[in-house]
């Protein structure tokens, strides 16, 4: 029983996950209306249109129609990400986070944690480049670019039709990560994961750190598969881990030992960190 609670946000992950391939694969095969699509323009009970926000740029960026439900369901997903975190929908939405996570999970138990690329750290912002790049050959083809081999496409589609050679790119993908560079694809590469880190910069749901119980085990360092957005706060100050990067998964509150992490409401921890400056002030 205390392994399931230690490891319960891992296994709502996979709940969330699965479960929405597995209702994609129901409307294909069974018609079951519930949600139809993919991850890129997707329709919930065959009404309410939900659009991917960087699919949705890459339309424009290719000048093509946009019609009504495009609008309404990238408004519908913005205020969605935007309130929950942005990130979150790479933790407990996209498929390839279950392969990016088995990859890490091997490094771990091969004992080659160290990236094998020099500087590693320093391209982790090539996302954010690698989504205007795709954003620029969009509308060089005027065409949706990395919806042709985006690797959440492929996957979704896979499922929901047939596996065809979708496998050869997510094999590509768990080698890459598993014994090239950690978090390679989603940490280093990924284009939706930038523009979900942009869409949920303000977000309300946040990791809260209270230095008080933190005993600088590293555990949540070591886990943490965006671990740059905890080393300004980890057992330094009581405050919410705000770095747009943080992908809301509840790794880092699953190993710490010393519950020192936990998932708070921005407004809330803003109270706190006002009361922890005050009880600092008067020490």
């Amino acid at each position: 029983m205390g392994s399931i609670i230690k490891n319960k946000y891992l296994i709502l992950r996979r709940i969330s996950q699965l479960t929405i391939l597995f209702l994609y694969f129901a409307a294909n095969y069974w018609g079951l209306k519930i949600l139809m699509g993919n991850l890129s323009f997707s329709k919930l009970f065959n009404t309410i249109p939900l659009t991917d926000p960087y699919a949705f740029l890459q339309m424009l960026f290719a000048g093509a129609v946009i019609s009504s439900d495009l609008i309404i369901g990238v408004v519908i997903i913005l205020l969605f990400y935007g309130l929950i975190g942005g990130r979150a929908y790479c933790s407990w939405v996209c498929p390839v986070n279950m392969i990016t996570d088995f990859a890490a999970w091997v490094r771990r138990k091969t004992h080659h944690e160290k990236d094998n690329l020099i500087n590693a750290t320093k391209i982790r912002n090539f996302r954010y480049v690698f989504m205007i790049m795709m954003l620029i050959v969009s509308t060089v083809v005027g065409a949706a670019a990395f919806e042709f081999i985006s690797p959440i496409g492929m996957f979704t589609r896979a499922v929901a039709f047939t596996l065809g050679f979708s496998w050869v790119w997510l094999l590509v993908i768990f080698i890459f990560d598993a014994f090239v560079l950690k978090n390679g694809w989603c940490g280093h590469i990924c284009p939706v994961g930038a523009m979900y880190s942009i869409v949920g910069s303000k977000s309300i749901i946040r990791v809260w750190h209270n230095k008080d119980n933190c005993t600088a085990c590293g555990e949540c360092l070591k886990i943490c598969p965006e671990n740059q957005v905890l080393t300004p706060v980890i057992d330094k100050k009581s405050d919410y881990i705000s770095g747009i990067e943080c992908t809301n998964c509840g790794r880092c509150i699953e190993v710490c030992n010393d519950n020192a992490l936990e998932f708070s409401l921005r407004y809330i921890i803003n109270k706190k960190g006002e009361k922890n400056d005050e009880k600092n002030a008067t020490n």
